[in-house]
């Protein structure tokens, strides 16, 4: 939920910095850019840090003594923009209009032409600042190189603002928080059913949306998050705003059938409010109250009034008793909260598929108790795919199972092999190395499997197209 802060890269870049204050924060913001990464900039930084925090007295190396200054509070290397200016200015004797020159330069989707015609000047400059010819070259490939996008210091100071009051209210409080979250959709990096996983791991109940209790909105009932009527498919935040409207003006819904004739929806909408639980209330099974709503008697519209006026419905009695219906299974149960709401707030599938799995499979609490390097099986909902320019074709992929997440890094060649599978399967099951590095923890791909059929045999459903789908970032 914390936007700025929250990807893949960005949560293990955190782990790795450790930022104490909001210097420490802002850098950490803008190292994950492609411009620090290409620029090199990462590692020597975060070795730096590390170094510091053993050693108060430890000074971070840089190019040349010129540079100490412009990059003190970076630790020696160039991480935001404004730094290239002031790297110029310092070490070649730039004017701030040529210094300019270099940072539009580098700003112009990466013009190379136009950043090489600014290295001669650069050159003398340094040269005549007593920088040898070696030195000032190794220093403007690296200030080329960060002209893949870095930001203003400005940019990524207002970023860890914005992250450090998101991630205050989010520990502090957390069910406003998300609700805040869900009503804000789409946004961010995770879907809505994976923010009330998250709420729900943090100790935040969220409850079903509810025809005689919920808002058209999710709001705040009783310390627990409740999922607004809008979030039912086919009903739309206009639609339910009015049904919340006639609820208001003419007191709770009774049954299915004052529902049917007293709410503004047509027929898919009120499908959609059964088959999401938000009939529940009414204290009979789904498929009864599917059944029933088949058999309401429903006002028409009057011929010749263009829809304005309607005919009042028959005030009929059903002919025949609702049959004897079997109950739902708890995988229909699960497959049709998300296939009306794209969320869950029962079952996680991973909790149904996980006896049906291999012997082996480890969940994502289990990833604390292996050593580095161990052979391992994961299973999980797709969350989301990552393919950044940067990574030269690696795919990173965040699993969800029912106690947590973990992630995957697919090389080029296994995402080759199984590219169908990476792209598109909802619930995966990947075979790989763990590799720990301090507190990062990732499976290393060699090889992925669908656990669609496998869903699809448990559950009798084709559980794929009900099962959310995963954010994509990135190239395909």
């Amino acid at each position: 939920g914390v936007f700025q802060i929250e990807s893949r890269a960005q949560m293990q870049m955190l782990l790795r910095t450790r930022p104490e204050n909001m210097d420490d924060l802002t850098i950490e913001v803008a190292l994950v850019r492609p411009g620090p990464i290409q620029g090199g900039a990462v590692h020597p930084y975060i070795e730096n840090r590390q170094r510091m925090r053993e050693d108060p007295s430890f000074v971070p190396p840089v190019d040349h003594p010129l540079l100490a200054e412009p990059l003190r509070e970076t630790l020696g290397v160039v991480v935001f923009q404004d730094q290239v200016l002031e790297v110029a200015m310092a070490l070649a004797g730039f004017s701030v209009g040529e210094a300019e020159a270099l940072r539009r330069a580098m700003s112009r989707k990466r013009s190379e032409a136009a950043i090489e015609a600014l290295r001669g000047r650069f050159l003398e400059g340094a040269l005549r600042n007593g920088v040898d010819d070696e030195t000032a070259n190794r220093v403007y490939d690296k200030l080329a190189a960060f002209s893949g996008f870095g930001f203003p210091k400005s940019h990524a100071a207002a970023f860890a603002l914005l992250a450090y009051q998101s991630a205050w209210l989010r520990r502090t409080y957390p069910a406003e928080f998300l609700c805040a979250l869900l009503n804000a959709q789409p946004m961010g990096f995770y879907p809505p059913a994976s923010l009330v996983r998250d709420g729900q791991r943090r100790g935040v109940e969220t409850l079903p949306p509810d025809v005689n209790r919920s808002g058209a909105k999710c709001a705040l009932e009783d310390g627990c998050v409740r999922i607004g009527l809008a979030y039912v498919r086919s009903v739309g935040e206009d639609d339910a705003e009015a049904l919340v409207v006639e609820r208001e003006a003419g007191g709770p819904f009774a049954d299915v059938r004052d529902l049917a004739q007293r709410a503004p929806l047509r027929e898919p909408g009120l499908e959609s409010l059964v088959a999401s639980g938000a009939c529940d209330s009414f204290g009979k099974p789904r498929r009864a109250l599917l059944w029933e709503l088949g058999l309401v008697p429903r006002s028409e519209s009057v011929p010749g009034s263009a829809g304005e006026e309607r005919q009042l419905p028959l005030p009929l009695d059903p002919t025949a008793a609702t049959p004897a219906l079997p109950e739902q299974t708890v995988w229909e149960r699960m497959l049709a909260d998300y296939g009306s709401t794209a969320i869950s707030v029962g079952v996680h599938p991973l909790a149904l598929l996980r006896e049906h799995l291999p012997a082996g499979v480890v969940s994502s609490e289990g990833l604390a108790d292996l050593a580095n390097g161990s052979s391992i099986a994961v299973a999980g909902l797709v969350v989301a795919r990552q393919r950044p320019a940067t990574a030269n074709g690696v795919v990173f992929m965040l699993l969800e199972d029912e106690v947590g997440q973990m992630n995957l890094i697919v090389p080029p060649r296994v995402y080759d092999r199984f590219r169908p599978i990476v792209r598109a399967e909802p619930l995966v099951l990947a075979r790989g190395r763990f590799e720990r590095s301090g507190r990062n923890r990732n499976v290393l791909v060699r090889e992925i499997e669908t656990l669609s059929p496998l869903a699809r045999e448990l559950s009798g459903a084709d559980a794929g197209a009900a099962l959310p789908g995963a954010h994509h970032f990135g190239h395909r």
